[in-house]
């Protein structure tokens, strides 16, 4: 079973649970909703998600209208073909959780309760309407999965290891892409969430790193590690260290601790 109609949700709170799946979708106003405990604020670019027997409070403001989805999860019977779309629904309803909605979201949602509010008895619209944003929902919940999935694939200390594994060569940011099996654009903004510096900023301190511990460490000449850490110079490490460290080789040289 699906239905879905618009409703006015009262500016008095009030509570319930139901047998069956719901979704609850701002179109107009704002209004409020706690399930089992968890809070959710509705507005137009927002919807909760309600599973089948959990507690939940709602209430709206004045101008609050909501567009609201029941999906009964035990019908249709498992042995019939529409069985299938349901399964693959039921990802939306693991917990309760309030879903953002993009623009494309967002104005369908819109469309839709327009389309209600024009033929408020054409069962048929609501439930095809209903099922369609039902539909796009869990998409991008699988697309935001698939994200995490990539964050997974994102560790820094894999790449650090490539660094550090092929410090004396020129290394891209290409190349620590494909240590993730990403493409450059998503790698690097991955990248950049989860250590909060970019790729590039990374590998450079890599190489100021190594190139620090082996002045303090060995007798090595400032040409050889240069060398050995990837800089295509002396002078292109020196000007490296003083801008990114504030400090020079020959100064490590002598104990300075670096910045």
């Amino acid at each position: 079973m699906l239905d879905a109609r618009l409703l006015k949700l009262p500016i008095a709170s009030h509570q319930h649970r139901h047998e069956h799946h719901q979704i609850v979708v701002g179109v107009q106003g704002e209004a409020d909703l706690s399930v089992d405990g968890t809070g959710s604020h509705l507005d137009t670019w927002k919807a909760c998600l309600v599973p089948t027997e959990a507690r939940h409070d709602y209430r709206g403001d004045n101008q609050n209208h909501v567009l609201v989805i029941n999906l009964d999860p035990y019908t249709p019977a498992i042995n019939t073909p529409e069985h299938g779309e349901y399964e693959r629904l039921a990802p939306l309803f693991e917990r309760a959780r309030t879903l953002d909605m993009d623009n494309r979201l967002q104005g369908l949602v819109q469309f839709a309760a327009a389309e209600f509010d024009r033929a408020p008895k054409n069962d048929g619209i609501k439930r095809h309407l209903a099922a369609s944003i039902l539909h796009c929902m869990a998409e991008r919940l699988n697309d935001s999965r698939k994200v995490i999935t990539n964050r997974h694939a994102v560790s820094p200390d894999t790449i650090r290891r490539y660094i550090m594994e092929n410090l004396h060569r020129k290394i891209t940011v290409q190349d620590l892409a494909g240590v993730a099996c990403l493409s450059v654009s998503r790698f690097h903004d991955l990248f950049r969430d989860i250590t909060g510096v970019t790729p590039h900023r990374f590998l450079l301190q890599t190489r100021l790193d190594q190139a620090a511990q082996l002045l303090l460490s060995t007798s090595l000449s400032i040409s050889e590690v240069s060398y050995r850490t990837g800089f295509s110079s002396q002078s292109a490490l020196t000007n490296a260290l003083r801008k990114h460290k504030g400090t020079t080789p020959s100064k490590l040289r002598f104990g300075e601790k670096v910045a």
